[in-house]
């Protein structure tokens, strides 16, 4: 898998990149460079918001609660003119990340804790909104668009993930996909950002602990998935049932996102 090539590699906006690219059922794949997922924009140097602002955003689908985007308000750059989606209200108590942390004594903890929350994600309605707005806004076709929450990496790889099941990318790319939080980008920068966010509101956690706040694990996506289907009997009932993702409009994503 082309690691770098999809990474847009920014100063202090991370986990940027391009979901595109991945070969789909039916024959096709992902276009490049329409789909673009990252964290939060309040650290963004001038020339991040520059090479932002080259992508022509189209939409930015921003999945985080009112008070995550007054404590960090996106930076926009001058000729940012995308369409902003939000949830006007909160869409976690926390970002997952944050609400894991309350209260870990190790990094096993740490784990479990993000396990139990990816297995409610899909039961927050604030959340589910967020879902139904990108993809209702990812079906018009208008045009490239940016998915992000607090870290990039849970709210958001839920979203892609999904995305990606629609469109019928295999389950093995789309968990390559989710797990390049790993390793997209200058990691150590992102981890450092994470440990200030995490110490600032609980005090003093280990290193190991953050590194696993801070970073993905298959069995995360793995626990999403199985609770989908225990409740609704399977990914497909789910985003059709829940998100409104039906046939016509799996045909639409598809038309505007799939090539070859």
């Amino acid at each position: 898998m082309m690691t770098d090539s999809r990474v847009l590699h920014l100063d202090g906006v991370h986990n940027f990149r391009d979901y595109g690219g991945y070969a789909v059922s039916g024959g096709g794949k992902v276009r490049r460079g329409l789909l673009w997922r990252s964290g939060q924009h309040v650290n963004a140097s001038a020339a991040d918001l520059g090479a932002i602002d080259a992508l022509a955003l189209a939409h930015v689908i921003d999945l985080r609660g009112n008070a995550e985007r007054a404590g960090a308000p996106c930076l926009r750059g001058p000729t940012f003119c995308a369409e902003v989606h939000y949830y006007d209200g909160e869409t976690a108590y926390l970002a997952p990340h944050l609400e894991a942390s309350g209260g870990l004594l190790d990094a096993d903890a740490a784990g479990r804790a993000l396990e139990r929350i990816y297995r409610d994600l899909a039961r927050r309605e604030p959340v589910l909104w967020g879902l139904r707005r990108y993809f209702d806004v990812l079906a018009r076709g208008d045009g490239a668009s940016l998915v992000h929450c607090m870290a990039g990496k849970d709210r958001t790889g839920m979203a892609v993930a999904l995305l990606h099941h629609a469109l019928g990318v295999h389950p093995d790319d789309a968990m390559a996909d989710f797990m390049l939080t790993n390793s997209a980008g200058n990691i150590e920068a992102r981890i450092a950002a994470g440990t200030k966010a995490v110490r600032d509101r609980y005090g003093e956690i280990s290193d190991e602990t953050v590194r696993v706040l801070m970073g993905v694990d298959e069995s995360y996506l793995a626990a999403m998935r199985e609770a989908v289907e225990v409740e609704f009997g399977s990914i497909d009932g789910f985003m059709e049932s829940v998100l409104g993702v039906d046939a016509d409009r799996r045909e639409a994503l598809r038309l505007h996102l799939v090539e070859g």
